[in-house]
């Protein structure tokens, strides 16, 4: 049953995929300047130009750079090579630069949903006081303020202001400590870049965790645990709050489809060298075969991750594999 879900899922997936690829190789294109500027330079003779656009298949009309483009995808699993970083396999570039980014989407999740899920319960078994407001005031802030602020606040506060950690930079073998209880080293140069990413996500989290507990605090089924003998703790603990998490965990599954898909604003920021920082440098230099790799790649992750997300819907929730069941 589960077999055959995911399979019509993915076969689903793949127009998706072709339309995103398309599109992606279309846009690309109709960006003002000319790649050949940035490959030959500004002083190349047309002689030069008109060979680096042959070598490169840009002298090919768009729909069959496009069909050769898919072509070598399906039967060679081959997404071309980068045009500035001398003929660099764009599989390659994508195999360095994703475990950076799921690196970091990790951290920023398990921050987010540390941070996130206790403090949207506490909120919401302490409705209305002083810590449920407080809680809520910081939920709006951490929504309102983008990565793009948000990141340059905390390097002035915390990097150049208190000079408690780097201002940028990845896995540096001088900002590296030894943690009791990890198995490798944690590295400073990673704090900042993951509560930037991840305070959104926490804010996020911690509204609808707050909502969903509180309304499941008032069914019917709640109060007649607690009338059978059940305490309020051990209520909330054994029937509240797994029916509390099963809208939270939509969240936490998109959320993290966005995180592991390319954060390109703060790699930029932070000078992390993932696929949202190698995204960048690609539209800076006009090299689309990396632009239509990296959105490629995006595009499958996310939809990966909802796949993923609707599996653990029928494992947390018995009414949804009754449904498929039924279907």
């Amino acid at each position: 049953m589960i077999l055959a879900f995911v399979l019509k899922r993915l076969a689903l997936a793949v127009p998706t995929l072709i339309v995103i690829s398309f599109l992606t190789f279309v846009i690309a294109r109709l960006a003002p300047s000319d790649p050949v500027d940035i490959i030959a330079g500004e002083k190349a003779t047309p002689e030069t130009r008109a060979r680096i656009r042959h070598e490169y298949g840009l002298d090919r009309p768009i729909l069959i750079q496009y069909l050769q483009y898919l072509q070598g995808i399906v039967t060679r699993g081959d997404f071309g090579t980068s045009f500035s970083s001398a003929g660099l396999p764009i599989s390659r570039l994508i195999v360095t630069s994703f475990p950076v980014t799921a690196q970091l989407a990790v951290q920023a999740l398990l921050f987010a949903l540390g941070l996130g899920i206790p403090a949207g319960i506490l909120a919401a078994l302490y409705h209305n006081t002083l810590f449920d407001r407080i809680t809520m005031a910081l939920v709006v802030m951490l929504v309102s303020v983008p990565s793009i602020v948000l990141g340059p606040l905390l390097m002035l506060a915390l990097a150049v202001r208190l000079n408690w950690l780097p201002v940028s930079g990845w896995k540096d073998a001088q900002n590296q400590i030894f943690l009791i209880g990890l198995p490798t080293p944690f590295y400073t140069d990673m704090v900042l870049p993951t509560v930037t990413l991840g305070a959104r996500s926490a804010a996020l989290i911690a509204r609808f965790m707050r909502s969903s507990l509180l309304d499941t605090l008032r069914q019917d089924y709640l109060r007649t645990a607690i009338a059978k003998g059940f305490s309020r703790a051990q209520a909330v603990r054994r029937h509240a709050l797994k029916n509390a998490l099963l809208p939270v965990l939509t969240v936490v599954g998109t959320n993290f489809g966005l995180l592991l898909s390319g954060s390109f604003i703060v790699e930029t920021l932070f000078q992390v060298p993932g696929i949202g920082f190698e995204s960048i440098n690609s539209v800076l230099k006009r090299d689309y075969p990396v632009i239509q790799g990296m959105a490629l790649l995006a595009a499958t992750v996310y939809i990966l991750i909802n796949l993923t997300v609707d599996i653990l819907y029928g494992f947390v929730d018995p009414r949804v594999r009754s449904r498929e069941a039924g279907a």
